[in-house]
């Protein structure tokens, strides 16, 4: 399958400044194929979306860039580095943070016991208590709740709790696996309202997002991924616009 670009111009950069450069990946469990010759970039200061249905490889690839995974070919360069086939300590070690699918906090130790435990680059844990304030600025509720533990909070506050863990290690790179699943539409809003201000603060956002019209709003530029393979990439503007966009994904015809 043939990426297609969806765009009205020719060069699809943000800043031209390259901060993540996925080139040509494939990636196997076990025997089974599941990235076929992935490529993509995310420019310095973006926010970029991953948009597809269900099984097409996007938590794979979101895996594979911070080391979960390895690729069997194809390469990773993070900020000129090459990183396919480094540890996933090391990878978080270089600013790359990475929020699962399923938020994955400690659900017996408080929000500031989970909080406390993202700061664990050496950078990191010099600026805590600044980073500490950030995220209460963002997420006002997790200073509300710091001393609750954080399996009695909502969906939406674990989701919070879980961005705001990944920001206490002052990453560069911020790779969102689906942050609106299963949340309420207003709780939605909220959350990518706080991915909108994350952005402004410097971070770059490489993001999965299941819902496909408020992953294209929020997002400058995204690339779609069907059956492991990238089938489109284009600004959003455009994607929201394109008939193919439109009747696979936004259930217009």
């Amino acid at each position: 399958m043939k990426s297609r670009r969806i765009s009205g111009s020719s060069r699809l950069t943000w800043g031209g400044v390259s901060t993540l450069k996925v080139e040509g990946i494939n990636v196997y469990y076990g025997d089974v194929q599941v990235l076929w010759d992935a490529s993509l970039h995310v420019d310095e200061g973006e926010i970029v979306a991953l948009i597809g249905p269900n099984g097409a490889g996007k938590t794979t690839l979101l895996r594979t860039i911070s080391g979960l995974l390895s690729p069997r070919s194809g390469s990773i360069t993070y900020r000129g580095r090459r990183i396919d086939g480094e540890a996933a300590h090391r990878i978080a070690q270089l600013g790359i943070s990475h929020v699962p699918e399923g938020r994955g906090i400690f659900t017996e130790m408080t929000v500031f016991e989970n909080l406390m435990l993202g700061a664990f680059r050496r950078e990191a844990r010099r600026v805590r208590e600044e980073s500490l304030e950030l995220v209460y600025k963002i997420f006002p509720v997790l200073k509300e709740r710091e001393r609750q533990r954080a399996g009695t909070l909502s969906g939406g506050e674990q989701q919070m709790l879980a961005i705001g863990r990944a920001l206490m290690s002052r990453p560069k790179l911020l790779l969102l696996d689906e942050p609106s699943l299963g949340l309420a539409p207003i709780m939605v809003e909220r959350i990518h309202e706080a991915i909108r201000d994350i952005n402004k603060q410097g971070v770059t956002i490489l993001m999965v997002e299941q819902n496909v019209w408020a992953g294209l709003k929020l997002a400058g530029r995204a690339y779609i991924l069907e059956r492991g393979r990238i089938a489109g990439h284009g600004y959003s503007k455009d994607l929201l616009e394109s008939d193919y966009v439109k009747a696979a994904y936004l259930g217009v015809t």
